[in-house]
């Protein structure tokens, strides 16, 4: 008779990179809270590509599931590979760099189901970073607001409990895990927040500075863009199109004034010229809409697209 597999309700994704000497203390703190709370549970750590001892770490320690992915991709991606690896009920993230504080994990699960929440996110008040990271996160939570009207205060804290069917909607790469809550948000899902511990770093460096400030900023504007007109990106473009041709309509009669009675030659009226440009721009973005909209109702229902990522092996002790 097959033996009957337990019913996992909790899994712990921790993505990793470069983290040596972090590890072992993490999961040590991480399996004495599960621990208490009397529930199966697994703890997935994914090796975004470490070129440290990491990965040799992680092979030490004992019931723990290992995704080593073959390069570095990114936070964003090592997350998506554990969340769909994920097989418990409730998935809690946490960064593998110990400024999470896996005690706040019980605090984290009340909050999520009293409230009666998809998603419960840590929100570090009292953030332990260097200045200049304080400033970029504040500049990022300000474009946020003004973008994407989003509301959260710390949507860079990975330490967060999602329950599966959200955590599952997601499909996200590049430096989007700054931007799992608007997602989330726009698919219709509740979201909290719970104040958290935010320790300082004790080992190795931080992976985020001004080249990820940047990235971000790219990925907030295509956030934006899916927020606003992803099941009709021919809105914007078409509006845009038809203001260009209509801006080059009313250039050349102004250009056509002109030369029936100011007598001026067309070939060196400049507004002649900028009729031409502005009705074959017009045109264009028209027809660059029409073939966005197609491209995202083939997106929208499921096409396939080539794999963002790839694993050199699982391993599960």
């Amino acid at each position: 008779m097959e033996k009957i597999k337990p019913i996992i309700t909790y899994s712990v994704v921790v993505p990793v990179f470069n983290e040596q000497g972090n590890v072992e203390k993490l999961n040590q703190e991480i399996k004495e809270v599960m621990t208490l709370l009397r529930k199966n549970y697994e703890v997935i750590y994914v090796n975004d590509g470490s070129t440290d001892r990491t990965i040799d770490e992680l092979k030490e320690l004992e019931k723990v599931k290992i995704i080593d992915l073959n390069k570095n991709y990114g936070q964003a991606t090592a997350l998506d590979a554990g969340f769909k690896s994920a097989k418990g009920e409730i998935v809690i993230s946490m960064d593998g760099d110990l400024q999470n504080d896996p005690k706040d994990i019980p605090k984290l699960l009340k909050s999520l189901k009293e409230r009666n929440l998809d998603v419960i996110a840590g929100w570090r008040l009292h953030r332990k970073d260097k200045s200049g990271i304080k400033i970029l996160t504040k500049t990022g939570r300000f474009l946020r607001r003004v973008l994407i009207k989003d509301r959260v205060h710390d949507t860079g804290c990975t330490l967060r409990v999602y329950k599966k069917k959200a955590v599952k909607s997601l499909d996200i790469s590049g430096e989007m895990h700054r931007y799992i809550l608007a997602i989330l948000r726009w698919k219709g899902f509740k979201i909290g927040e719970v104040v958290v511990n935010h320790r300082p770093r004790t080992n190795g460096k931080t992976k985020y500075g001004y080249d990820k400030a940047i990235k971000g900023f790219i990925d907030l504007i295509y956030i934006w863009f899916l927020d606003k007109y992803s099941q009709r990106p021919l809105h914007i473009f078409g509006i845009a199109g038809i203001t260009s041709f209509g801006a080059g309509i009313l250039s050349g009669l102004f250009s056509l004034y002109r030369k029936l009675f100011l007598g001026l030659s067309l070939n060196r009226d400049g507004w002649f010229f900028l009729t031409f440009f502005l009705i074959i721009s017009g045109i264009i973005l028209f027809s660059f809409g029409i073939v966005i909209d197609l491209l995202m109702k083939i997106h929208l229902n499921n096409s396939p697209y080539e794999k963002r990522y790839y694993i050199r092996e699982i391993i599960a002790r």
